[in-house]
């Protein structure tokens, strides 16, 4: 079975089956609910630039690949192996029992089931990793709702209706080097799913055939 969607939820199932093929967002994302209020406009200001900076940092490493473990709000823990290249272009590989492969190849994301043999197919300007995945990361708009700096790590939460609907996003980056450690997604029932990354390369030559999404495949089903 195939479904063509417009949105991506939150990242909580994406190992168990079908539910975790309707709620996968990339994450490349500690939420705060929808109804979060921004920051006063002067710390608004000031941690909008802060983050900026990071940002810029982050969206200039046109490829990375490494490895990931993530949480899931009931305790689950998954992990694998992940690739990105900018823009547009994300394969995440869970490990093995999980029959999870989500691929993005800069037009559409797929979630794929190995196991069951199913496809799920999102637009990519419909999800946050259009955001995630850009040349350049843009977090004006009022997008920043948050931006905490301590010795170790900067976190960033970042709410946009358009982008995350009625969730939010935490990333946490290492300070000195503002490199991405974490992404958090806690959905409309407040519930977490976090992914930490390892095992980092940045700027490594990757094979086209990494994001190729099987299309073929996907329209047969």
């Amino acid at each position: 079975m195939t479904n063509t969607k417009t949105g991506l939820s939150n990242a909580s199932d994406l190992s168990s089956g079908i539910i975790g093929r309707r709620q996968f967002a990339f994450g490349l994302a500690g939420i705060a609910a929808a109804s979060m209020l921004p920051a006063p406009a002067i710390a608004q200001s000031a941690g909008t630039a802060a983050a900026q900076r990071i940002a810029d940092h982050f969206s200039s490493v046109k490829t990375m690949m490494g490895e990931f473990v993530q949480f899931g709000p009931r305790g689950e823990q998954t992990g694998g192996k992940f690739f990105i290249e900018r823009p547009g272009r994300l394969r995440f590989n869970f490990e093995d029992p999980s029959p999870i492969r989500v691929i993005a190849d800069g037009k559409n994301v797929v979630i794929g089931n190995m196991k069951l043999k199913t496809w799920d197919v999102y637009p990519l300007s419909k999800t946050p990793l259009s955001l995630l995945l850009a040349s350049r990361i843009d977090l004006g708009n009022q997008m920043v709702r948050d931006v905490r700096e301590e010795s170790d790590l900067t976190t960033i939460v970042l709410g946009s209706k358009s982008m995350f609907g009625d969730s939010t996003i935490t990333m946490m980056f290492d300070s000195k080097t503002f490199d991405l450690r974490q992404w958090t997604i806690t959905d409309t029932q407040n519930k977490d799913t976090s992914v930490m990354i390892y095992n980092v390369k940045n700027g490594v030559a990757l094979d086209q055939k990494v994001f190729t999404i099987p299309y073929d495949e996907v329209r047969k089903i």
